[in-house]
């Protein structure tokens, strides 16, 4: 069920972007699982119309905030306005499903944090009010790892709620010349049509509860968390939140090709773009060279892996 419905998102996405099914991938286990996403790359390379291709195939409402310095947090969550004798709600564009936080670590703390009650808990507080997020809300933030001029770093706390971080990266010769092919009249982008609804993609989210995952590979996950926080290179190792969604990412992407159980393949794919952004290395092995990617490498290769007739 989630794999036909997975093939038929996918190939939609595909009629606009081209070369970056990996990310695709790993975005729609971001969308099964329930967390958000953060994709870190250079300018050019097509991560607002991935997240907007995204937005229109899974048939959910989308918003785009272009993050600056002077956005104040009422931008995003909305601000109760004096009208006819009485206070009234203006919603902000966090009050959609798919909201994209265009170069996120342009904005001030204040206003990057406005996010964080959106993303962990579903929800919005203004002026001691709560109101709920319409299911599924899922956040796409982008940030160019490059050009640092005038960026407020996301801290520890905001970075861990992200559950994934991908990198597009450029596609190959051939699949630039068919992109140029593609775009030379309009963007097919314009053209695209749902094939799914907000109830449907709920329904995904469901089913992932069941599928099984043996006590083995539990204990893989946990043992691989872990392994980053003995790691002599490593200041702050993955948290307990991370082995969380470590498990939940590699529930989504056996969903995703058509099994009812996780392999430890599942878990090694997940390991990078869920671990990365949770390790902080210490500052004089940074210098050097080490990075989060490195301690991932080192922990895959020093945690026994499962027997693989788990499945």
């Amino acid at each position: 069920m989630i794999e036909t419905w997975y093939a038929r998102v996918a190939q939609n996405v595909e009629r606009v972007m081209v070369g970056q099914e990996e990310a695709l991938r790993l975005m729609l286990a971001g969308v099964l699982a329930g967390g958000h996403v953060l994709l870190e790359d250079v300018p050019g390379t097509g991560k607002t119309t991935l997240a907007r291709a995204l937005a229109v195939s899974l048939g959910l409402g989308f918003k785009r905030v272009q993050f600056t310095p002077d956005l104040l947090p009422s931008d995003l969550t909305g601000v109760n306005v004096w009208q006819d004798g009485a206070f009234r709600f203006v919603p902000g564009p966090v009050f959609t499903q798919v909201l994209l936080a265009d170069e996120i670590n342009r904005a001030t703390p204040k206003t990057q944090s406005a996010l964080l009650e959106a993303m962990a808990e579903g929800q919005v507080t203004v002026d001691g009010e709560t109101r709920p997020l319409e299911a599924p809300f899922f956040v796409v933030a982008t940030q160019n790892p490059i050009e640092m001029d005038g960026t407020f770093p996301l801290p520890e706390a905001q970075l861990d709620r992200f559950l994934l971080r991908l990198r597009l990266g450029y596609p190959d010769a051939e699949e630039e010349v068919r992109m140029l092919e593609r775009l030379r009249a309009r963007h097919p982008i314009e053209a695209l049509e749902p094939v799914s609804d907000a109830a449907e993609v709920r329904s995904m989210q469901e089913a992932l509860a069941g599928l099984r995952m043996e006590p083995e590979l539990v204990r893989y996950v946990v043992d691989l968390v872990r392994a980053t926080r003995v790691d002599p290179d490593v200041a702050l190792g993955a948290s307990p939140r991370a082995a969380l969604a470590l498990q939940r990412t590699a529930m989504a992407l056996a969903a995703l090709a058509g099994r009812d159980y996780v392999l430890p393949d599942d878990v090694k794919q997940a390991a990078g773009p869920v671990l990365a952004h949770r390790i902080i290395v210490r500052p004089e092995v940074r210098i050097e060279g080490v990075t989060a990617a490195e301690v991932i490498e080192r922990a895959l290769k020093a945690v026994a892996v499962p027997a693989e007739e788990l499945g």
